[in-house]
């Protein structure tokens, strides 16, 4: 595959209007408190990633296969059914996971369905600590 068939691109879309723009209200706030917990531990601008991905920071990969592409460092999405969260990748986050609270993992991203359910400061050094990973690999 080559670059340019990489659907999921940075773009100048807004974060704000795309988060104002879900329509469930629960989600829509979820997601907006995740814009400003990602903001406080960040020193970096979210962008718009695809038409529901909110990502800071950006990266160059290419695998032996010849695929290649960017994609943000940590990231959001408030998806329908959990928030999912992009900030697990290649690092062993065990520690923290074994006290954040109600939340299901996948390979590279985090899943969680209600904020409420979950302690944000843990999030948040989840956060820091995928950035910090990222920054050092790329």
């Amino acid at each position: 595959m080559a670059k340019t068939d990489v659907k999921t691109v940075k773009n100048n879309n807004s974060v704000l209007e795309f988060l104002n723009s879900i329509k469930d209200s629960k989600r829509r706030e979820d997601g907006l408190k995740l814009l400003k917990i990602f903001n406080e531990v960040l020193n970096d601008n979210p962008k718009m990633w695809g038409d529901s991905m909110v990502g800071y920071g950006n990266y160059h990969y290419k695998y032996v296969t010849g695929r290649e592409g960017d994609m943000f460092k940590v990231g959001f999405s408030p998806r329908k059914q959990y928030l999912s969260i992009y900030t697990m990748g290649y690092t062993d986050m065990g520690d923290l996971l074994n006290k954040l609270g109600k939340h299901k993992l996948a390979k590279a991203c985090l899943y969680i369905k209600d904020l409420n359910d979950i302690d944000i400061n843990v999030l948040k050094e989840i956060i820091k600590r995928g950035w910090d990973m990222m920054e050092m690999r790329y």
